[in-house]
């Protein structure tokens, strides 16, 4: 299904979403080395895509842009363009989209739209912004990360356009915002008349890990569009083929009579294969958020990040190796140590590490989780050990203990009412191992189900 740019005909209902969902990842970032004075290495810093360095070679993955630009934009030719993109929304070679459509001959891009983080990439988590003009280009930059509607576009912001073009690079976890925005801007454009074009990426997990669990119909939101385990395995323009083809909750949630004249181009990329992570692809890490700035962090993301939204555990150490660093606000690092080798976390090591504090110069210890073992791995199992051990070291159950408030945003993420209720009920005589089986076997199934998806193997 590599190869030619085309429209992806979608005539296959996704009805079989029923409860499963999925994430995978690589090699670790390894933590600090000692320096000799006893203190910790920092941790390195990522350069922007205009200063990475000058690569040996080119990547032999054909992003959706390459395609696009090697085929001479045919798809894009005569039509008035918005571009929904962020700073990793770049080609092999680490030029913005942006500026390869705004180069390209007989291509008319008018107009950009930014999610969260900005067209730049340049606000944090949460924040939200305006329309603006884009000092950059001079084209306007409508923000679908608004007080009022989230990542909807309006009538009124869709109409200098023809076609909606995406590229944005998502990190293969169902919490991450972007395929949700995705998701919300097709329905918008839809409902319009506009056609939707999707420039597609790779999953940087790969594209077979699947792991977690699904998302329960009634917590969807910003951050869980699709009814996808936690760890979904597809590709951003896989994503878009089975929105477009699936009925609400899991589908774009439009009439059928928009659903029918619908218009959704995918444009393939060449080269890639489900197999791959993001080393295997030759590609350059671009950040994707503030806190996303490597590889590494993208691993962790799946690792550790619902492990940290209600208890005393918290990802990084210090403001070093976000998502792969582990502490917790009052337990010694020595018990977690400890607690964590004696876990069945197949493919993880833990190792305690030394960053210096950044207010003091002076050592701040933690545990930095390691993947030894790719393959035998599961992305989301850390997280859902981390809760038990907090309901089992912490002096209450902070889930039991949880506000309203607090009670919503783990739902929302995590996916899963039962789960949490059991978690209230049970604390650290929680059947963990009894869940992830139960995980498993959806996952299994939801990936048979999205194979009619694929348009790679």
């Amino acid at each position: 299904m590599l190869g030619a740019l085309r429209s992806i005909p979608l005539t296959l209902p996704f009805s079989l979403l029923v409860p499963v969902l999925a994430l995978l990842g690589c090699s670790s970032t390894q933590p600090p080395s000692p320096a000799p004075n006893g203190s910790a290495a920092a941790a390195p810093i990522f350069t922007s895509p205009l200063a990475l360095p000058r690569q040996e070679t080119t990547p032999r993955v054909m992003l959706g842009i390459d395609v696009l630009e090697a085929d001479g934009f045919a798809a894009v030719k005569g039509k008035r363009l918005g571009l929904l993109t962020h700073p990793a929304g770049v080609n092999r070679r680490g030029v913005s989209t942006l500026e390869v459509l705004r180069r390209a001959p007989g291509v008319h891009l008018v107009a950009l739209y930014a999610v969260e983080h900005g067209i730049h990439n340049n606000l944090s988590a949460e924040k939200t912004f305006s329309d603006h003009r884009d000092p950059q280009t001079g084209l306007m930059v409508y923000s679908l990360y608004n007080e009022k509607r989230r990542f909807r576009p309006t009538p009124e912001q869709l109409k200098p356009i023809d076609a909606f073009v995406i590229d944005l690079q998502d990190v293969g976890t169902r919490s991450y915002t972007y395929i949700g925005a995705m998701k919300t801007a097709m329905e918008a454009c839809f409902e319009a008349g506009k056609e939707v074009i999707v420039l597609d990426r790779p999953n940087p997990l790969g594209g077979y890990k699947v792991d977690g669990p699904l998302l329960d119909p009634n917590l969807m939101t910003d951050v869980g569009r699709f009814r996808v385990p936690y760890v979904h395995g597809l590709t951003m323009g896989e994503l878009a083929l089975m929105a477009k083809s699936s009925l609400p909750p899991g589908g774009i949630a439009v009439s059928d009579a928009v659903r029918s004249r619908a218009r959704l181009t995918v444009i393939p990329m060449r080269g890639w294969s489900r197999s791959m992570r993001w080393p295997e692809t030759g590609l350059p890490w671009v950040p994707t958020s503030t806190m996303i700035q490597d590889f590494g962090a993208v691993q962790g993301y799946a690792m550790t990040g619902l492990g940290c939204i209600l208890g005393g555990f918290r990802h990084g150490i210090g403001k070093q190796y976000p998502f792969r660093g582990l502490k917790h606000l009052s337990i010694r690092d020595e018990i977690i140590e400890r607690e964590l080798r004696a876990l069945p976390l197949p493919g993880l090591q833990v190792r305690r590490v030394s960053v210096p504090n950044e207010r003091n110069g002076q050592p701040t210890t933690g545990l930095f989780i390691e993947i030894n073992d790719y393959d035998a791995w599961q992305p989301t199992d850390l997280s859902f050990y981390l809760m038990k051990l907090a309901c089992q070291l912490e002096p209450r159950n902070p889930f039991a203990a949880a506000t309203p408030a607090q009670k919503r945003t783990f739902l929302i993420h995590v996916g899963s009412t039962a789960f949490f209720n059991d978690l209230v009920a049970k604390g650290r005589n929680v059947d963990i191992a009894g869940w992830i089986r139960t995980w498993r076997e959806q996952a299994r199934i939801y990936q048979e189900q999205s194979r009619r998806y694929w348009l790679y193997r």
